[in-house]
């Protein structure tokens, strides 16, 4: 029986422990953030390619509007690219982490998705 995998294309880098991206607990494993996405190493027939992963929205990691005071939200910053937070695919969305928890810019606030577990 084979899967269906939604793959990173021209993946030339190999996540590791030592590859210089963030590690993140997914579920049961672990994978490292690239760019804005969650990749995967997987094995098929002796290949190793690079599965996107989105962190679910769950119980944990709701994605509803759940306004929490912060320092970088407080002092009027703005999540989005280039903000200096790594990115993160939460849902249909994209949050930014902030001290091991998910920020998601809404309006004029910002938006607590929960915590994200960083290896």
């Amino acid at each position: 029986m084979s899967k269906t995998c939604k793959t990173h294309p021209d993946h030339d880098h190999t996540h590791g422990p030592d590859c210089g991206h963030q590690a993140v607990r997914h579920g049961e494993h672990v994978d490292y953030l690239h760019d804005g996405h969650l990749h995967h190493p997987h094995e098929v027939d002796g290949q190793v390619h690079y599965d996107e992963h989105v962190l679910e929205v769950s119980e944990t990691n709701p994605d509803g509007c759940e306004q929490r005071v912060t320092a970088c939200c407080e002092s009027g910053h703005v999540h989005g690219p280039g903000c200096g937070h790594q990115a993160i695919p939460h849902g249909d969305h994209v949050d930014y982490i902030v001290d091991g928890r998910l920020h998601h810019q809404h309006g004029d606030h910002c938006d607590d998705h929960g915590p994200v577990t960083l290896v």
